[in-house]
């Protein structure tokens, strides 16, 4: 409604994972600077971790945009909550096989089969699953028992287990120490500070296109952090709300009435 009004190329707060988004506050520079050591160095086991809304997807797509197709292949897992067999199928489509059938130990065969083939063209395979908090146990154990496929040497596949908290939790446990022990780069994800919640309002503008229309005033920032406690998806669905109540004012400053109206309707506070 208020994108064509002010001038914006994009709608500025989506909550959609575009890397072209991306604002890389230290605490996200740092954890996309740990994914790329992961898998360049082929660390094996990778996991980041991270409260709800943080910006762990948005990060993961940084990190598939930047490897080389030509040097990877990489199978990207949405959604966990699968049995041994159908990760297997998830994964073998991900990585071009086009409707693998049979039981566990057919399907264990392609995979390796399909790794080798990648390996032997040169490539290097990653293997991403996000929301892994959803993992099942046993599933979780299968996906350890995956990191088990090697040559002499190198491992065939890399592995990175993107989640909240939960995940951290589930890694404690004593049935998962085998699992843990292999996860040789691990971080944990904070929200934005207050200094950093401004500039990301101020990016995310000016990636949409903004020349200073809207713009929020310094107490509206405040507000939106204080409200928020800098996570970037409430930041995204608050100011989202904020731009839209001054633009029905007619005005381009959104201010700290904007932001509190705004939150009433979402009833963030």
């Amino acid at each position: 409604m208020y994108q064509h009004y002010y001038g914006l190329r994009e709608m500025p707060f989506s909550i959609t994972p575009d890397p072209q988004f991306l604002f890389l506050s230290p605490t996200h520079q740092e954890a996309l600077q740990h994914l790329r050591y992961g898998v360049e160095q082929k660390k094996g086991f990778i996991v980041l971790t991270g409260e709800v809304g943080c910006g762990k997807t948005t990060l993961c797509r940084k990190l598939l945009e930047e490897l080389d197709p030509e040097h990877y292949e990489t199978a990207l897992v949405l959604n966990p909550r699968l049995t041994e067999t159908q990760l297997l199928r998830v994964i073998l489509m991900e990585l071009g096989e086009g409707n693998p059938m049979g039981d566990l130990q057919d399907l264990l065969h392609q995979l390796n089969t399909r790794l080798l083939d990648l390996i032997h063209r040169g490539k290097s395979i990653v293997l991403i699953i996000d929301e892994s908090q959803n993992l099942e146990f046993d599933t979780l154990e299968h996906v350890r028992l995956l990191s088990n496929l090697e040559t002499d040497t190198q491992k065939l596949l890399q592995i990175v287990l993107i989640g909240q908290p939960e995940l951290k939790d589930k890694l404690k446990q004593k049935r998962m120490r085998q699992l843990a022990q292999r996860i040789l780069v691990f971080y944990d994800l904070e929200p934005l500070t207050e200094d950093e919640t401004t500039a990301y309002i101020q990016h995310r503008l000016t990636t949409a296109g903004s020349n200073g229309r809207p713009r929020f005033s310094a107490r509206a920032s405040r507000k939106v952090y204080r409200i928020t406690y800098g996570v970037p998806r409430l930041i995204n669905n608050l100011c989202d709300k904020a731009i839209l109540a001054a633009y029905v004012r007619d005005k381009d400053e959104v201010t700290w009435w904007d932001v509190r109206r705004a939150a009433r309707e979402l009833k963030i506070r």
